[in-house]
């Protein structure tokens, strides 16, 4: 590969403003995200607040039961990638499958989820965020999904004269 040819650098080999712009905003929001991981109820009571505003915004607005089905499929998801163990215990051998520790230094570990309550918790919240905003986007454009029935155009009214040629 030849100089500049990697993602995000410039031709000069160093990265480029908006590649360095962009990484610095990553780390800012991971810094966050790092910051948040101790406080469970907080990080849970704020998304249930997200939740609850998308719920009066879509009972107020009168619509948009699609991006909430949608909304609601990837909770379900989420939900039960969270409740199912990484490693199915019906298709392992009895030789390879988790077992009580034998050696003094071993960890007993019985249950480890397919999603940790962190991603769960993370991915919930942006699926929140996003449904708002394309809310948000469907309102600006006018989008309908549906139409309500065959659009009857009204033409000019006849008056009854013939034309005269």
């Amino acid at each position: 590969m030849s100089e500049g040819d990697s993602a995000g650098e410039s031709i000069h080999g160093k990265p480029s403003v908006i590649a360095a712009f962009f990484t610095g905003i990553g780390q800012v929001y991971q810094s966050w995200l790092d910051k948040s991981t101790p406080f469970y109820a907080v990080r849970w009571a704020t998304t249930l607040l997200l939740t609850a505003v998308y719920m009066i915004r879509v009972y107020l607005l009168q619509g948009w039961y699609i991006v909430t089905y949608a909304l609601g499929i990837y909770h379900l998801n989420l939900f039960i990638a969270f409740l199912s163990p990484k490693v199915d215990p019906s298709l392992l051998d009895e030789d390879e499958g988790p077992s009580l520790p034998t050696k003094q230094n071993e960890e007993f570990r019985p249950f480890i989820r397919r999603l940790p309550e962190f991603k769960f918790w993370h991915s919930a919240t942006k699926g929140i965020v996003i449904a708002m905003r394309q809310i948000k986007h469907m309102i600006k454009y006018r989008y309908l999904p549906f139409t309500h029935g065959k659009r009857t155009y009204k033409g000019k009214e006849d008056t009854g004269k013939a034309f005269a040629s």
